[in-house]
């Protein structure tokens, strides 16, 4: 028999195996799954919002009447939400992240740079693509704390604040573990998400379920494009 440790190789922990950059495979398979297990929860959300599915249907009207009866109710609560919208709303980010992709491809990193812009399309192209194919309309109060035009489902400002964390996280997230920056950059992209996600419902312009759609629609986008990014650039250079 061999002694513990000689003759066999132990292998990595699952993480390791899964996540670590420099295993490509295993993160090129796990970004590809979850992504495609993500891509699929908005499509059955959007079944059930055209099926009408009443528990869904209940439930959202519950959530987005609970929380513009709370903004009725504290008017400077409701003007937070609104000045917070307008500041991280869909324009502002796309145009961020342009200039993100301008600071990356001066400092030469030019593929990060595609990436972002490549992210951010694709993001911004499926959000008005769903939005026509499932057509539903927001929610009507008497008393409306925010005024919308277009389609509900699903949220822009989510899905386009899902994307731009997605982009802050990989561009800007620092290599140690264990520092405060990288806590910070996690606590800017998840209050980013669901901040901006949170005021849509708040200000009673979206259902609960167009939020969870856009999150978990950018949140795809974002795993799916990453997936092909690491692809290409762990695919060695064609021989002459």
């Amino acid at each position: 028999m061999c002694a513990p440790g000689l003759g066999t190789a132990t292998r990595p922990p699952w993480r390791h195996r899964r996540l670590h950059p420099d295993d490509g495979l295993g993160l090129r398979l796990t970004l590809a799954v979850c992504s495609a297990l993500l891509v699929l929860v908005p499509f059955l959300l959007a079944l059930l919002v055209l099926a009408s599915w009443a528990p869904l249907r209940r439930l959202d009207r519950a959530v987005t009447e609970a929380l513009v009866g709370y903004g009725l109710r504290h008017p400077g609560w409701a003007e937070a939400l609104h000045v917070w919208t307008e500041v991280f709303g869909p324009m502002p980010l796309r145009l961020g992240a342009l200039v993100v992709v301008g600071w990356l491809a001066r400092c030469r990193a030019r593929q990060l740079a595609l990436w972002v812009a490549v992210t951010m399309t694709v993001g911004g192209l499926l959000g008005p693509l769903l939005k026509v194919l499932v057509g539903r309309p927001r929610p009507e109060f008497p008393k409306p704390l925010a005024q919308a035009v277009g389609l509900a489902f699903p949220s822009g400002h989510a899905l386009n604040a899902a994307l731009a964390a997605g982009v802050l996280l990989v561009v800007f997230r620092p290599r140690p573990r264990r520092s405060a920056k990288r806590y910070a950059v996690w606590a800017a992209a998840f209050l980013l998400a669901v901040v901006t996600g949170f005021s849509r419902v708040a200000l009673g312009v979206h259902w609960s379920s167009d939020v969870v759609a856009g999150w978990l629609l950018g949140t795809a986008v974002v795993a799916a494009t990453a997936a092909v990014f690491t692809v290409w650039r762990a695919t060695p250079p064609r021989r002459r």
